[in-house]
């Protein structure tokens, strides 16, 4: 797929338990919140794996990032469904064989609240 300025990417995902389980072994990030579930049985997702969520629509896209920024707004917790929309802002071919591309990503919950924003830029290499 060919990206152009103001197309507009989503991916939407479901975040389970086992998901915590598997980014606290990759990670280490075994913080109380994470282990341990709230009155209602959930656990609270790592911010970072919330941001898999943009880095997966630039790596459905072959972008090699250079900049990343993220505004976590509230919590994502185990049983939350987020939708990532990804704005291209920026795309310019830069030599025969690259493109710089910047996007901004903007992170909701199934209520509509957002839990995550921010931009990422880089470069995409041309085959």
């Amino acid at each position: 797929m060919s990206l152009k300025v103001g197309d507009l990417i989503t991916f939407e995902r479901t975040f389970t338990k086992r998901d915590v389980e598997l980014f606290i072994e990759i990670s280490g990030d075994e913080g109380i919140h994470h282990v341990t579930p709230d009155e209602q049985g959930r656990r609270v997702i790592q911010g970072l794996l919330t941001a898999t969520l943009p880095t997966k629509v630039g790596g459905d896209h072959n972008v090699l990032a250079r900049t990343m920024n993220f505004e976590f707004f509230r919590p994502v917790f185990t049983g939350d469904t987020i939708r990532c929309e990804v704005k291209i802002e920026k795309y310019e071919r830069q030599e025969k064989n690259r493109s710089g591309i910047t996007a901004s990503f903007l992170c909701e919950n199934q209520n509509g609240k957002e839990v995550l924003q921010g931009n990422f830029s880089g470069v995409i290499l041309n085959s």
